[in-house]
């Protein structure tokens, strides 16, 4: 028999040793984690790592995905030619043919990041990146005074867009396959189509205001209503934005998933960003050097900046998207048209109204009357072929010679236009 003392005196040896144990272990595991500490330094590493290797193969994704992108060096040889003679005929040609493949590579980062921000935000931001030529570019006529440049710019954007690029899409699929009735979803256009008659009619009444001679102050109502109907055309446009992504989480609440499953990002979210950036600011670049070649452009060609402005720079703005029409990307050219028409309309033109305003240099939305006329059967006929939701060769046929119809017209009557000298 063992004896109490006996007892509590082992129990206390048990007690101490399993302490001496514990702490071994805890010593044993710190060593461990300090052991470990450098394979977090190598993971790290391992990051930048695969960052650059991959680097490579992310320019390939990026600048050699299309055929349309062999077009790039044409940027840094119109800035050579700007620097090295006074070609500005030249400069203005070249960094024109420079930046049409700038907004298909700017749809790559974009579709790239929307694979970790959603389709919904992706749609955002695919609206605001690929139409961002249409901002870069007045906003540095705003700068040079040559508010004129900026009116004829946007009105031959959706010139080009409703008529030309809305009529090869048309004609192309509906050429390819006229057997049977080719259906695209209305639902989303018929909210644009509103949307443009809307702008139309913010723009109208300034110009009525000031043809007729019915305004109160001359050359201040027409100015203190178009910066009014500025604010009311931005605010829609946001409830717009509001609205889009309600509907798209509403109407495809599983697409979303799918297509998570089905495709991978080609890069990381610090990737698209980055070409995102590098994209964009070479945007900046080229539309300085091209709207500051347009004066030299006109004396060399011998073309009036109207002209230009209005017929040659939309054209090559709207390059992908011809391309797109051509090439029967049905869905990307309806986007095109139908988003950027509304991001033009409800977004950049009331935008550069309010930073004219800032910038001390007055833009209001009085168009001339012919110019009214001509947005006005424009957006018509956009909207009248789009309403339906079908579409045929025939369609795209009469919008095509339609647009013909207006850049004649636009033609002659801009052919001794002349704008007041500005120095550049």
């Amino acid at each position: 028999m063992i004896s109490m003392e006996e007892r509590i005196y082992l129990e206390h040896e048990e007690i101490s040793a399993s302490q001496h144990h514990r702490a071994d272990a805890v010593h044993a595991f710190e060593f461990e984690t300090f052991e470990l500490r450098p394979n977090e330094n190598n993971a790290n590493s391992s990051i930048f790592q695969r960052i650059w290797i991959s680097l490579p193969r992310n320019i390939h994704i990026v600048l050699f995905k299309s055929r349309v992108n062999m077009l790039l060096p044409f940027g840094p040889i119109a800035i050579l030619v700007h620097h090295l003679s006074e070609k500005q005929g030249w400069v203005y040609f070249l960094s024109s043919v420079g930046l049409v493949p700038l907004p298909e590579l700017l749809g790559v980062g974009v579709e790239q990041l929307a694979y970790y921000t959603g389709p919904s935000v992706g749609g955002l931001l695919d609206a605001m990146f690929c139409n961002i030529t249409e901002l870069i570019i007045p906003i540095y006529a705003l700068k040079y005074g040559m508010v004129r440049v900026v009116q004829h710019f946007l009105l031959g954007s959706i010139l080009s867009k409703l008529l030309l690029v809305l009529g090869s899409a048309f004609f192309t699929r509906g050429t390819l396959d006229n057997r049977r009735a080719q259906v695209f979803a209305e639902k989303t256009i018929l909210v644009n189509t509103g949307m443009w008659l809307m702008a139309f009619m913010a723009i109208m009444f300034p110009t009525l205001l000031h043809s007729t001679n019915t305004e109160v102050y001359f050359g201040k109502s027409e100015l203190s209503l178009s910066r009014f109907n500025s604010f009311i055309m931005l605010v829609t446009y946001m409830s717009y934005l509001f609205y889009q992504l309600k509907f798209q989480q509403k109407q495809n609440p599983i697409d979303e998933g799918v297509s998570h499953e089905e495709n991978t990002p080609q890069m990381t979210h610090l990737e698209a960003i980055g070409c995102l950036f590098i994209l964009t600011v070479w945007v900046s670049i080229l539309s300085r050097y091209l709207v500051n070649a347009i004066e030299g452009a006109s004396n060399s060609m011998n073309v009036s900046k109207a002209f230009i402005t209005v017929i040659l720079l939309p054209l090559a703005e709207n390059a992908c998207a011809i391309n797109f029409a051509i090439r029967n990307m049905l869905d990307k050219t309806l986007g095109v048209v139908a988003v950027s028409s509304t991001h033009i309309l409800m977004f950049v033109l009331p935008l550069c109204v309010l930073i004219s305003w800032i910038m001390g240099k007055p833009m209001d939305m009085n168009f001339e009357l012919f110019e009214i006329a001509v947005l006005f059967i424009t957006v018509v006929m956009g909207a009248f072929m789009m309403q339906d939701g079908t579409l045929n060769y025939f369609k795209g046929l009469i919008l095509i010679f339609c647009y013909i119809i207006a850049v004649s017209l636009l033609a002659i009557v801009y052919k001794e236009y002349h704008y007041s000298e500005i120095s550049l």
